[in-house]
């Protein structure tokens, strides 16, 4: 049995993983401010708090909160931290906000960890796919590349594939790995490449082992279908489900590596218990690549509602066209395996969502602050 403090534990991969952990006898605290964005405008009604409040020793409140922070870090054998603000876009115009909560609220924990006494043993942040922007590509010669920002030209002339840029040929994707080149395309991006980078290189100096968990695009049953920053899935089951118009952008053609919540949860569980874990950082994922055209088919063919579907054309400064994860490493170093393939999560996931129906959403809210700040074309 360990003693381990959750930052951002009533959120959905928090409230999941606190469900392994009370199975396995573990002793559990949570921080979480409950964020109206992500809970909605009741947060202690909602569905991920009610699942953990009589499982945890909750603390409400910011990871930003030194006092507060100091006193949940007390008494704590392992900290997991997931506590951050969440959404590419919106990271591009709520900067200051999104640098406070995500790199200073982890520079707070590090600093209370140094100077002050404490029991932590190891500390597992949740990093991000994003910290590699553009996803491992191979040129015509196969030599490796990672591809900056594609051109606002080509993006325009609706060219949306990653080319060379000697050939101007499409480059061909492959899987990224670890030791792929870091260059996030947002700031969300950069500020969990920075929390990552605090984690790794300051808990060794503490006597503290770190493990980073770079999350690709986790899904399932519990996540929110109102927070129009948790993803494609959600956003898409909720105007299926009041049977609204779907808008695709760019050719649906742009693909993410879709992780099962229950796989994610598995592979944070190893981060936290296996020795080996130490000092590593860890893709998380299903290594495979699935397209938005496939999410829309495989969404509408499990909900039994046709909608109309539209592909726009239209697209979003910043977004990365791919990215899925190799899995040698926390395949060969922690036995990780995932177990739940993309067709059987979806059909998870639309049978959990079909008992909640539709939610209330600030999608269309959120695309027009996109549009009127130039983000979205």
């Amino acid at each position: 049995m360990a003693r381990i403090l959750i930052t951002g534990g009533a959120g959905f991969i928090g409230s999941n993983l606190i469900q392994a952990l009370h199975a396995n006898g573990d002793q559990i605290a949570v921080l979480d401010t409950l964020s109206e964005q992500v809970h909605g405008e009741n947060p202690k009604e909602s569905t991920m708090f009610n699942s953990i409040r009589e499982k945890v020793d909750f603390i409400h409140g910011s990871v930003c909160d030194r006092d507060l922070l100091g006193q949940a870090l007390k008494n704590q054998d392992v900290v997991v931290h997931l506590a951050a603000e969440t959404g590419t876009g919106q990271s591009m115009y709520q900067v200051e906000h999104y640098t406070a909560t995500n790199i200073g609220g982890t520079a707070l924990m590090l600093d209370l960890l140094a100077n002050q006494s404490n029991d932590v043993k190891r500390v597992v942040i949740a990093s991000s796919r994003s910290i590699y922007g553009e996803g491992k590509y191979l040129g015509v010669d196969n030599t490796v590349s990672y591809p900056k920002h594609r051109s606002l030209e080509n993006l325009e002339s609706g060219e949306f594939n990653v080319l060379d840029p000697e050939t101007s040929t499409p480059l061909n994707l492959v899987a990224t790995d670890e030791t792929s080149k870091i260059h996030p395309s947002s700031v969300y991006g950069i500020t969990k490449q920075v929390q990552e980078q605090l984690v790794m290189t300051v808990c060794p100096l503490l006597d503290i082992e770190p493990v980073a968990l770079r999350y690709q695009n986790v899904y399932g049953p519990g996540q929110s279908l109102s927070n129009p920053y948790t993803g494609i899935l959600s956003i898409f089951a909720n105007l299926i489900m009041n049977e609204q118009e779907i808008n695709i952008f760019e050719d649906g053609l742009e693909s993410r590596d879709f992780v099962y919540i229950d796989d994610a949860v598995t592979a944070t569980m190893l981060a936290i218990k296996h020795e080996k874990a130490c000092g590593m950082e860890f893709n998380v994922g299903s290594g495979i690549p699935t397209d938005v055209n496939t999410v829309t088919s495989q969404l509408l063919k499990n909900f039994g509602i046709k909608v109309p579907v539209t592909i726009s054309g239209n697209f979003r400064l910043g977004d990365i066209r791919h990215n899925f994860a190799d899995l040698e490493r926390i395949r060969n170093t922690l036995g990780f395996e995932p177990s739940v393939p993309f067709e059987k999560g979806i059909e998870k996931f639309v049978n959990w969502a079909r008992t909640l129906g539709p939610k209330p959403s600030a999608y269309e809210k959120s695309l027009d602050e996109m549009k009127e700040r130039g983000l979205l074309k």
